[in-house]
């Protein structure tokens, strides 16, 4: 063995660790170690009752579970030996956080020092800049750090900073130029709350003018007209007229030219106020969206205004203007596929049929869903270069016996997910590419599948690993299912790509679960609909339960709205929006239409499951239905071939 492997192997080998567990001692005592977890968090752990946990991998989780519980009281030995043990360890950098907050919390100033390291939370560092002035280190370096906590955020820091800033006040460290400083912080997060707080220790005269600031971005007023011409009150009118662009578009603009006379606004502070009146007007199609878009200066534009301009056209069937706004948008925007394929559609609308095949040809060279129906205009294969990285077995092998590896992959075993993310992340911040790919692998063995869309992709030649970032499992049932409602497996299978990355412990805020992200209330009507036994909320984890009713509510949304596009949009929005979009474009063309959907998650939703769809087809039967015949639900056409474009 030699080259990348032997490297990795050494790697793995030199690391201080109990003789490595097989897969199947691992299996074997995972029951023990879940057990013993319960009982950590329980309070009522036992290292004697539980005698396969010393030679566990977990072992450190373990003792991290019963060490947290009673943080607040544990010895300053105990904590540190803990860090000690596991120094290097995800679950070390777990539990620093919890110690050094119940160090801070006990005034346990020096044992904090002692384990402190560099943190990116408010409350750690102030808490850092309270032990260091406790122990006496109380100077320009103190100052320094704590002014850099002051100026980190316009929002509401923790209680822990209180007496830090109180400290700084009093040595002369937060003069007026500073709290002016974070109260434009403040005005830019729109923390008006915070804006008032701060104001509290101005001179009066300041006091009243940061509260009228704070006000007018609440609701602009008329006091501020009389305002000082200051680039700082430009600044607060724009905030506050952006804010009502957000609101009311209406009003917005009708106040605009009184506020930016009186103060001398910038045609950059005007054009950010004018951004948002034209922003919030268009993404609802209210009437004036186009004159608002035009009247925003193209300094202030940027990819999202280009694209909601080009959207607009379209959506009242312009295809001139649509075709000019498109052709306004910055060259690596408009060289996307989406915006290819539709300046070749709007190109061919608009008679440039030459130009329009061009364009088409160059759009069909991407695999995406915009590319997939520009070879369906020029019926040309479907564009797919897949790669299959040649590495060996062993190299495999060694990333799987890394030890965070290892940790991760019996947490996320064990559904403790949170924890086997940060083993996860410790690997990554080490791993080199390869290393990641392999890693990606050995998730998607242990089930893991969303490992693939989270950590590939960072070259581009990890986008052409579809079997990885495309996982096909549960195929039997998805097949199954698919075949008693009459679906195509393959749309069956982007959907639960699209919704749970094949998870079927995946949970939403708002309570959907499992592999097609089913909502309780839903999988009962359809289980009662379908004469099928309710097994509660908790069986929709179960992968064949979840299939089944997810799929049998797709064929019911779909009976609904007749065209899979519309149905996959009201998957995922729901119909109320749907019934709208339906009545302000009816009889539009899919790809306009799906385009002109005023909700980005769901316009972009539509899109991901119809090119899923078709990756999915390939990864089950070797070619794929057209995607313009899929989109109109005609499941029967011609199939076409994949091929790589030549370079």
């Amino acid at each position: 063995m030699k080259g990348f492997d032997s490297l990795i192997l050494a790697a793995v080998l030199w690391l201080p660790a109990l003789p490595p567990l097989h897969a199947q001692d691992l299996d074997a005592g995972r029951p023990q170690i879940e057990n013993a977890l319960r009982a950590a968090e329980r309070g009522d752990y036992r290292a004697q009752d539980f005698p396969a946990v010393a030679s566990h991998p977990l072992n450190g989780w373990v003792e991290f579970a019963d060490l947290s519980r009673n943080v607040n009281t544990l010895s300053r030995a105990r904590g540190e030996a803990f860090l000690k043990r596991y120094a290097g360890q995800a679950v070390a950098e777990r539990f620093r956080d919890h110690w050094l907050a119940a160090l801070a919390r006990r005034q346990e100033w020096p044992a904090f020092l002692a384990a402190w390291q560099p943190n990116d939370d408010a409350g750690l560092r102030c808490a850092w800049l309270n032990a260091r002035q406790a122990t006496g280190h109380l100077d320009d370096a103190w100052t320094a750090d704590a002014q850099a906590v002051w100026t980190s955020s316009g929002k509401s820091l923790p209680n822990a900073c209180d007496p830090v800033f109180a400290l700084l006040a009093s040595r002369g460290g937060l003069g007026p130029e500073l709290r002016w400083q974070r109260i434009d912080l403040a005005a830019e997060a729109g923390q008006t709350g915070v804006m008032r707080h701060i104001a509290r220790d101005l001179r009066s005269a300041d006091e009243a003018l940061a509260n009228d600031y704070a006000a007018f971005i609440d609701a602009p007023h008329a006091r501020a007209l009389d305002w000082p011409k200051t680039e700082r009150s430009r600044q607060m009118a724009m905030y506050g007229l952006m804010r009502q662009g957000r609101r009311d578009p209406d009003l917005a603009e009708r106040q605009l030219p009184a506020y930016a006379n009186a103060l001398d606004m910038s045609a950059a502070q005007r054009g950010q106020v004018q951004y948002q009146i034209a922003l919030w007007t268009v993404a609802s199609y209210l009437p004036d969206s186009a004159r608002r878009l035009d009247e925003v200066p193209d300094a202030a534009y940027d990819e999202r205004l280009h694209e909601w301009q080009v959207r607009e056209a379209m959506a009242r069937g312009d295809w001139r203007n649509a075709l000019r706004a498109l052709r306004r948008m910055p060259a690596a925007q408009r060289d996307d596929s989406r915006w290819r394929y539709f300046e070749a559609r709007l190109a061919e609308k608009t008679g440039e049929a030459a130009e329009a095949r061009r364009l088409y040809a160059l759009a069909a060279r991407a695999s995406t869903f915009h590319g997939f129906l520009a070879a369906d205009t020029l019926g040309l294969p479907y564009a797919l270069c897949p790669w299959e990285p040649d590495d060996t077995a062993a190299a495999k092998a060694a990333i799987a016996r890394d030890p965070a590896i290892v940790r991760a992959m019996e947490l996320w075993k064990l559904e403790r997910s949170g924890w086997a993310v940060q083993e996860w992340k410790s690997a990554m911040a080490r791993f080199d590419d390869t290393q990641r790919r392999l890693a990606v692998e050995v998730a998607q063995d242990n089930a893991w599948f969303d490992r693939a869309v989270f950590y590939l992709g960072q070259n581009p030649d990890e986008y052409r690993l579809y079997s990885l970032r495309f996982p096909l499992h549960h195929d039997a049932a998805i097949r199954r299912e698919a075949a008693r409602h009459a679906l195509d497996p393959a749309w069956v299978a982007a959907e639960i790509r699209a919704e749970s990355v094949f998870n079927s412990r995946a949970r939403s805020p708002a309570d959907a679960r499992g592999l097609m992200q089913v909502l309780p209330s839903t999988g009962a009507a359809t289980a009662k609909k379908l004469g099928r036994a309710w097994g509660g909320a908790g069986s929709l984890y179960d992968a064949d339960t979840n299939i089944a009713l997810g799929t049998a509510y797709l064929r019911e949304v779909l009976d609904k709205y007749g065209l899979p596009y519309v149905a996959i949009g009201a998957y995922n929005a729901g119909p109320t929006p749907t019934a709208r979009w339906l009545s302000q474009r009816p009889n539009y063309d899919a790809d306009f239409w799906i385009e002109t959907v005023s909700y980005k998650e769901t316009r972009e939703y539509i899109a991901r499951v119809l090119a899923f769809s078709v990756i999915y087809d390939w990864r089950l039967n070797g070619d794929a239905l057209p995607l313009s015949e899929r989109m109109q639900g005609r499941i029967d056409a011609p199939r076409k071939a994949f091929a790589c474009p030549s370079a």
